[in-house]
């Protein structure tokens, strides 16, 4: 069984080992309750009279769900290519992976957040800033794997692979600064690049998978 070895306790005398597969497990049970509770924001029409209508109008609701389900999806994909990677982990990547997990887990108030007030500048920056934020701690925990503690890696992966693999995984970061920014030139554009950005994450060249 591959193994995490975390920091010992101050007074201890060996580290604590604990399974690479329970590090994923966890990871999955998280990811699994966010994507769930993002249709818990997805409210129902309360007149059926206009219920076509009504509908209608909630489209922004259900943009954002979309959106927000191909992005958590992509992630729950790319963590588990690199987690796989991995012979042991050490503390750090236990930490920066705990830093991941939580901004996935605010993404459904985010989403509930834009989809109820989609016309203010401040909500679509707080739902694009949490993509933002899940980029950067996605990126640190990948740079912490490929380049930083390569001597972890399962399997000896040459330097400029594990660089290629980085960059595919950075390259959100700048997009989603902008999307953040232009919210408050226009909030649709903020949603249509990290739109985009989702339908661009889910593509085999995105991520180096065959079509």
């Amino acid at each position: 069984m591959r193994r995490v070895r975390t920091g010992s306790a101050p007074g201890a005398a060996n580290s604590v080992e604990v399974g690479i597969n329970r590090l994923e497990s966890f990871s999955d049970g998280v990811i699994a309750v966010a994507i769930t509770l993002l249709v818990l924001g997805i409210s129902v029409p309360p007149d059926a009279k206009h219920l076509a209508s009504d509908l209608g109008n909630r489209w922004p609701e259900y943009a954002a769900y979309v959106i927000s389900f191909i992005t958590i999806g992509i992630i729950w994909i790319n963590h588990h290519a690199m987690i796989s990677r991995l012979r042991e982990a050490d503390h750090t990547i236990l930490i920066l992976n705990l830093l991941l997990l939580m901004t996935i887990a605010v993404l459904p108030f985010a989403t509930e957040l834009v989809a109820k007030y989609r016309e203010q500048s401040l909500a679509a920056a707080v739902y694009s800033g949490c993509f933002m934020l899940m980029a950067i701690a996605f990126s640190l925990l990948d740079h912490r794997v490929l380049i930083v503690r390569a001597d972890l890696l399962a399997e000896t992966l040459p330097l400029q692979q594990r660089r290629q693999i980085l960059r595919r995984a950075t390259t959100g970061v700048l997009p989603y600064v902008v999307a953040t920014a232009l919210a408050f030139v226009s909030t649709y554009l903020t949603l249509g690049i990290c739109a985009a950005l989702a339908l661009y994450y889910a593509t085999p060249i995105a991520s180096g998978r065959q079509a």
